[in-house]
């Protein structure tokens, strides 16, 4: 299973954050020359997109793309919104509403979707 975006969004839509966390590595290199021989299939695979707003007051959006099989989509948006006020919020060199650049941000938030990955949903004190 994997989680493969996610995405914060401010008040006035605007992207202020965004994690391509699963993003599979090409071996090859191949070229084209057009025109292109193209065959469309259909794929069982799909996406499914969760949306979380975790921060009414501010009006902040938490998106998270995941696989469909992927459980614990909830509590992982409330682990987000977690990280975004303990390391976003509280540092004094952010401001609100502007994109965050954040280290401890960054290191947290892929801590979260690994153990998310790993172990599904997030328990009480996780």
């Amino acid at each position: 299973m994997a989680i493969f975006s996610v995405y914060v969004v401010n008040k006035a839509g605007g992207l202020i954050y965004q994690l391509d966390h699963y993003a599979p590595r090409a071996d090859t290199e191949k070229t084209f020359s057009f025109p292109l021989d193209l065959v469309l299939r259909p794929h069982d695979e799909r996406v499914v997109v969760a949306f979380g707003q975790r921060d009414g007051i501010r009006g902040i959006k938490f998106m998270v793309l995941a696989d469909p099989r992927q459980t614990g989509i909830d509590a992982l948006l409330r682990k987000i919104y977690e990280i975004y006020s303990d390391f976003a919020l509280k540092n004094p060199f952010y401001s609100l509403e502007m994109p965050i650049r954040c280290e401890l941000f960054d290191q947290n938030l892929k801590l979260a979707l690994e153990v998310a990955e790993k172990a599904g949903p997030f328990g009480p004190g996780s």
